[in-house]
C-alpha cells in the first residue's frame, strides 16, 4: 500500500490525470522548490547575518511552514481528484447498467409495434411510438455519458486507419437526411475534388461530424439551409458547417464546448439535448491532432469548423 502511494505514475493513472496535473507530482515539485529556496535563503542569510544559528532557525521555520502549506494544498487537490474519479466511475457504471434494460425495452416495443405478438390498435401504437422515441433518446444520452467517462479517464481509444473524410461526410449527411427533411432543412455539400486519404478513426470523427450536423439541423427553424464545406487547407483537411439558424447569445459563447452547457437560445428553441455533443466533438478532434472552433451571431446562424492533419 505504501509503495503504491509512492508510485507517482500509478497514482496519476488512477485519477486519470496527466503528470503535470497529478497532486503527488506537484507535491514533489513543490518540495524541490522549498529545499532549493531554503538553501538559497541560508547562504544569503549567512552573508548578511552575524549569528548563523538565527539564520538556520529562520530557514527551518520558513521551510517547515512552506512544506505544511504545500502538503495541505496537495491533499486538498488529491481529495478533489478522488471525487472527480469517483464521479466518472459512477457515471460509467450506471451507464453500463442502463444499456441492457434500455435495449430490452426497445426490443419489446419494436416487437409490439410489428404486430407479430398480436395486433395493436392504432391509438396504442402511437403511444408505443412515443415510448420508442423516448427510449432512443435515453440510449443516446447513455452512449454520450459513456463517451464522456472514457474521455475523462483517458480510456478514449482511437483505431486509426487510412480513410476518406469526403466519403465519411457524405455518409453522415445521408444518415441525417430523414432528420433534415423532417425539419424542412436543406443540406448542401461542397467538397474539393481528389482530397487525399489520411489516418484517423472513422467512427470517432464520424461522431464529431454527426454532432455538428445534428446541431446545425436542429437549431435551424423554418425553411433553413445548412452548408457543408470540405477542402484541403495548409497541411490538413478543413471541415465546416454553416447554418442560418438561431445563433448563440454573445454571453454564452465562452461556455460553448463545456460539458452539459446549453445556451439560452438553445433552451428557448429546442427542449431536448444534453449539452454533451459539442464537448465530445471537440475532444475527438483534439485527440485526433486537430482543432475545433466556431463563430456565431444571435438570430443569424452559426459556423462550426475543425481541421485534422493529413497523415499517411
Amino acid at each position: 500500500m505504501l509503495l503504491d502511494s509512492l508510485n507517482i505514475a500509478k497514482q496519476c493513472k488512477k485519477y486519470g490525470l496527466s503528470l503535470w496535473q497529478c497532486p503527488q507530482f506537484l507535491f514533489l515539485i513543490l518540495g524541490f522548490v522549498v529545499i532549493t529556496s531554503s538553501i538559497t535563503l541560508y547562504f544569503i542569510g549567512v552573508g548578511y547575518a552575524e549569528d548563523p544559528e538565527i539564520v538556520v532557525l529562520i530557514v527551518l521555520g520558513v521551510s517547515t511552514l512552506l512544506m505544511i502549506i504545500g502538503f495541505s494544498i496537495t491533499k486538498s487537490f488529491e481529495r478533489l481528484a478522488e471525487v472527480v474519479r469517483l464521479k466518472a466511475e459512477f457515471i460509467s457504471i450506471v451507464s453500463h447498467q442502463l444499456r441492457a434494460p434500455l435495449a430490452n425495452l426497445r426490443w419489446i416495443i419494436d416487437l409490439l409495434i410489428s404486430g407479430k405478438v398480436e395486433q395493436v390498435p392504432e391509438k396504442q401504437t402511437n403511444y408505443l411510438q412515443i415510448l420508442r422515441e423516448n427510449g432512443q433518446r435515453m440510449e443516446e444520452l447513455v452512449s454520450d455519458l459513456l463517451t464522456v467517462s472514457r474521455i475523462e479517464s483517458n480510456e478514449f481509444l482511437f483505431k486509426k486507419e487510412k480513410a476518406s473524410l469526403a466519403e465519411l461526410v457524405q455518409k453522415t449527411i445521408a444518415r441525417l437526411d430523414p432528420l433534415a427533411r423532417a425539419s424542412n432543412v436543406e443540406v448542401r455539400l461542397s467538397a474539393e475534388n481528389n482530397l487525399p486519404e489520411t489516418l484517423f478513426d472513422p467512427f470517432q470523427i464520424g461522431q464529431a461530424i454527426e454532432n455538428l450536423l445534428d446541431n446545425a439541423i436542429r437549431y435551424t427553424k423554418g425553411r433553413g439551409l445548412v452548408e457543408v464545406t470540405l477542402n484541403k487547407k495548409n497541411n490538413g483537411l478543413y471541415f465546416e458547417v454553416v447554418d442560418n439558424g438561431i445563433g448563440i447569445f454573445p454571453d454564452d459563447q465562452k461556455y460553448i464546448g463545456q460539458k452539459f452547457f446549453r445556451g439560452g437560445n438553445a433552451f428557448r428553441h429546442q427542449a431536448q439535448g444534453s449539452g454533451l455533443g459539442l464537448y465530445i466533438a471537440k475532444a475527438i478532434v483534439e485527440k485526433s491532432g486537430g482543432k475545433l472552433s466556431f463563430k456565431s451571431k444571435e438570430g443569424e446562424g452559426s459556423t462550426f469548423w475543425f481541421t485534422i492533419p493529413i497523415k499517411h
